[in-house]
C-alpha cells in the first residue's frame, strides 16, 4: 500500500536514520533520505514532499517556492538559519526546531572551555608532551573566584551555564534585549548593555542565535572595549563574531584568548590563522553532542513532522508563529514522551 505522506531528510551526518524511521514509519509515513548540498539538489528531491527534515542544506526562498505539497520543515538542532522563515510563512509552511535537546551538553562544553582557558590545560598538556615539566608555561594565571562572566544571549543554555558557574564564585552578567529583567534576577544575573558587558567581563560566552541582527554582533567596537585579560568563548554560531576583527584582536593581544566550538566557515580551512594561534582553543562544532542528545534531537525533529501531518497540530517547537494566521491547525503538545522509542541499534 502506497504511503499517503512523503518526508525527505535533506541531509544528515549520522550512521543511519533509525530514530527517524521509528517515528515516521510507525505512522505509515514514507521516509526518503538524501545528501543535498545545493538548492537545486533540494528542489529535485523535495518538490513533492509533504514534510522536510533539514540539517545544513539550504531551504531558501527558491526552494520553498518550488514545493508543491510541503506543510512542515523541521530542523535538527536549535538554529534555523538554513531556512528562509519569511518565505515559509508566506507559503503556509510550519518551521520547527529542537531548542531543548542539548542544554546540558552545550552549557557543559562552554564551562569546560572556560575552565580550560582559566587553568590553561591545553597549553600545559602540549608542553608536558614536548618534554617541558614547568608550571611557568602557564603564567600568568589568575584566581577564578570573584571574576565576572558575561553571557551574550540569555536563553535556556546560558541560563543553565549561569546556574553551573555560580558555585565557582563567578559573578554573572548578561546581555539580551529580549529577556525580561525578572528572568535574569531570579538567577542572580544582572542584565546590562552590550558595551557594559564587554567592559566588565573577564570571560565572555556567546550564546546568541544567528540572525541578520546578530551577524557580526561581536566586532571591532566590542573588542576595543574588552579587558586585555578577557577570554572569549563561542558555542553558538561562528558568524555572530566578526572573525577578521577577532583575529586582529588576538594578534594585537587586545584580548587574552578565545575558545571556539564554531567558526565562520565549517569545517575550518587548513590555512586558517586560528590553527596557528596558541591563544585559541578549537573544537569541531561538537558542543551539542552526547549519545543522549543526538537521539533526543532526531526523535523530536521527526515528531514535529508527525504533529502536523498525522495529528493536524502545530509542531511543539514552532518557530514561525506568524504562520498561525494562515493555518487552522490545533494547538500543539506541551511535551513529547520519548520513553517508548527504542535505544537499540539497527538490527539488534
Amino acid at each position: 500500500m502506497m504511503s499517503r505522506w512523503k518526508v525527505v531528510v535533506t541531509d544528515w551526518e549520522y550512521p543511519d536514520l533509525r530514530y527517524e524511521e521509528q517515528v515516521l514509519q510507525h505512522e505509515g509515513i514514507e521516509l526518503v533520505s538524501a545528501q543535498c548540498r545545493t538548492e537545486d539538489e533540494v528542489i529535485e528531491v523535495c518538490r513533492d514532499a509533504d514534510g522536510i527534515i533539514n540539517q545544513y542544506a539550504p531551504i531558501s526562498r527558491k526552494v520553498i517556492e518550488s514545493l508543491s505539497r510541503c506543510k512542515v520543515v523541521t530542523r535538527y538542532g536549535v538554529g534555523v538559519n538554513t531556512i528562509d522563515l519569511d518565505a515559509a510563512t508566506e507559503s503556509g509552511i510550519c518551521v520547527a526546531n529542537v531548542p531543548d535537546y542539548c542544554m546540558d551538553e552545550v552549557s557543559d562544553h562552554a564551562l569546560a572551555l572556560l575552565l580550560n582557558g582559566v587553568r590553561k590545560i591545553s597549553v600545559t598538556n602540549e608542553a608536558v608532551k614536548k618534554g617541558v615539566w614547568d608550571y611557568k608555561v602557564m603564567q600568568p594565571i589568575y584566581r577564578l573566584r570573584g571574576r565576572t562572566l558575561g553571557l551574550v544571549g540569555f536563553g535556556n543554555i546560558p541560563q543553565a551555564l549561569a546556574d553551573k558557574v555560580k558555585p565557582l564564585g563567578l559573578k554573572v552578567i548578561a546581555y539580551d534585549p529580549f529577556v525580561p529583567e525578572q528572568t535574569a534576577s531570579e538567577r542572580g544575573v544582572a542584565l546590562v548593555s552590550l558595551p557594559d558587558l564587554c567592559k566588565q567581563s573577564d570571560f565572555i560566552s556567546v550564546h546568541a542565535p544567528l540572525t541578520p541582527a546578530t551577524k557580526g554582533l561581536i566586532g571591532r567596537e566590542q573588542f576595543r572595549l574588552m579587558k586585555r585579560e578577557a577570554y572569549l568563548i563561542n558555542t553558538s554560531r561562528g558568524p555572530v563574531i566578526d572573525e577578521p576583527a577577532l583575529i586582529e584582536a588576538l594578534q594585537e593581544q587586545r584580548i587574552a584568548g578565545a575558545a571556539l566550538d564554531v567558526v565562520e566557515e565549517e569545517p575550518i580551512r587548513p590555512d586558517h590563522p586560528f590553527l596557528s594561534m596558541e591563544s585559541v582553543t578549537l573544537t569541531p562544532h561538537a558542543a551539542w553532542y552526547s549519545e543522549e542528545s543526538a537521539r533526543e534531537m532526531r526523535l523530536k525533529a521527526a515528531l514535529g513532522i508527525v504533529d502536523v501531518l498525522i495529528h493536524g497540530e502545530f509542531p511543539k517547537y514552532l518557530v514561525n508563529h506568524q504562520v498561525k494566521d494562515r493555518l487552522s491547525l490545533k494547538s500543539g503538545k506541551t511535551a513529547y514522551d520519548l520513553t517508548h522509542y527504542s535505544l537499540a541499534e539497527r538490527g539488534s
